[in-house]
């Protein structure tokens, strides 16, 4: 493809050993797809395998060089980044919380939820800093606050990264599974803090209505940009859904965002990044078998580059090139940025402000209560255990011992579990929301005071 379009997908691929089903037949499939495939940029999700992301890493050497596999936490990110362009820089940015180690089943604190990124040399463009990103996932948009205040900080950190890189004078492109509908608080946070432009939104500004009430699948797929839940999925159908994913045949939780450098030089030769097309992808079967690619569809964006005033973008004389293409340092996320604004082009709202605040000040009040019923877990069992210990005395005879030993282990184990649980992890739950909660106070006094100087003139 000519260097004046840019064409990124991002795909959750569900690749959790020995959990996903077809794994390796699914992963295998979706190599042989990129392979044939024109994309410049490519972000995937849940590659918790190694030797898959190696698969596709060598089924689209030829087309995409550069790649980049994330580590985090016990069990990796499972977050991968392959493009076209040399990569010069790459970061992880684990978010500060992913949910607790004693809620095992849902598994996000074992993965390390992150943001991940890379920094690309784009010829025209100049620097490019791409975001692949998993949220946090339990809870969705109507559950418990404490669980949707995790999803809240978790966008809040991610937009924070995404202005960085904007004001750093660097084209943004930021794609992934955020777990979040699209009129949820978190995507609030991460279009107005960041100002990002939603790819999907750009490209469909007049959604087209329905022939007969609610939308059909398929309508719902490429019309609204469903990618998950879909009855169209092999893995969702039959499947236990909400009742809104039931109501609206799935939800939109895949995205890829957009923005131009935060102040780019008065020129009229510096390019415009504009999404001329989204689209849902990877929506079909895998040839010869009766299941999807993956529980979710992919997304896919082309993006035109284009001059303010028209001309030839590929030609040196008339482009503007915002950003060097060597990275002034290895540690090039927070490389020689310069002072953000007060309040950037697009803000929060003060009523999203409140309602972010609500929900982390209840999942402060909750995990203040957590840790303390913890605790006391624990020093009920080191009670018991001091009794175990008193009272092995006057045990009847040696056919006790093996019961009273099993006892004593598991004691031990759920005292240090929720010792661990209540004091070590409960404090770091209550420092991550309150570093959350004071950094928003300073957001909203900077947008009164920014609100009222305007009124003032």
């Amino acid at each position: 493809m000519s260097e004046s379009h840019l064409r990124t997908l991002t795909l959750n691929c569900w690749g959790l050993k020995y959990v996903s089903k077809h794994r390796t037949e699914r992963i295998a499939a979706i190599a042989t797809v990129l392979a044939a495939s024109d994309y410049d940029i490519i972000t995937l999700q849940e590659v918790w395998v190694h030797g898959d992301y190696e698969h596709i890493r060598a089924s689209v050497s030829n087309r995409l060089p550069y790649s980049k596999f994330f580590y985090s936490a016990a069990l990796g990110a499972g977050l991968a980044v392959f493009s076209r362009f040399p990569i010069i820089g790459a970061a992880i940015n684990p978010y500060s919380l992913n949910g607790s180690p004693i809620e095992v089943i849902q598994g996000d604190w074992f993965v390390g939820k992150a943001a991940a990124s890379v920094l690309v040399a784009h010829p025209v463009l100049g620097q490019v800093q791409v975001f692949n990103t998993h949220l946090f996932a339990p809870g969705g948009d109507s559950g418990p606050l404490h669980l949707q205040a995790h999803r809240l900080v978790n966008a809040w950190e991610f937009a924070k990264l995404a202005r960085q890189a904007a004001e750093a004078g660097r084209y943004v492109i930021a794609a992934g599974d955020f777990n979040s509908s699209p009129t949820s608080l978190p995507m609030s946070v991460i279009r107005d803090h960041a100002d990002l432009t939603d790819a999907w939104a750009a490209s469909h500004p007049e959604i087209p209505p329905a022939t007969s009430g609610l939308p059909t699948p398929m309508d719902a797929v490429h019309s609204f940009g469903i990618t998950a839940d879909s009855p169209l999925n092999s893995f969702s159908a039959g499947k236990h859904l909400e009742s809104v994913a039931r109501k609206f045949h799935g939800k939109r939780l895949d995205y890829i965002f957009f923005r131009q450098p935060s102040s780019p030089p008065a020129s009229n030769k510096t390019p415009i990044l504009t999404c001329t097309d989204t689209r849902v992808v990877f929506t079909d079967l895998v040839p010869g078998t009766n299941f999807s690619f993956s529980d979710h569809f992919g997304l896919e964006a082309t993006f035109t580059i284009s001059l303010p005033e028209g001309g030839d973008v590929l030609n040196p004389e008339n482009t503007y090139i915002p950003a060097p293409a060597e990275p002034r340092s290895p540690n090039f996320v927070l490389t020689s940025v310069p002072s953000p604004a007060p309040v950037p082009p697009r803000a929060l709202s003060p009523d999203s402000i409140t309602d972010i605040l609500q929900a982390l000040m209840a999942a402060y009040r909750f995990s203040l209560y957590r840790s303390r019923s913890q605790l006391t877990v624990f020093a009920v069992c080191i009670m018991l255990l001091l009794v175990i210990l008193v009272g092995s005395a006057w045990l009847p005879g040696p056919g006790a011992n093996p019961l009273v030993i099993f006892i004593t282990i598991f004691l031990a184990w759920l005292a240090t579990t929720f010792l661990y649980v209540g004091f070590v992890y409960g404090r770091w739950e209550v420092n991550a929301l309150t570093n959350v909660i004071e950094e928003l106070e300073i957001y909203r006094g900077s947008l009164q005071h920014w609100q009222n100087h305007e009124r003032a003139r």
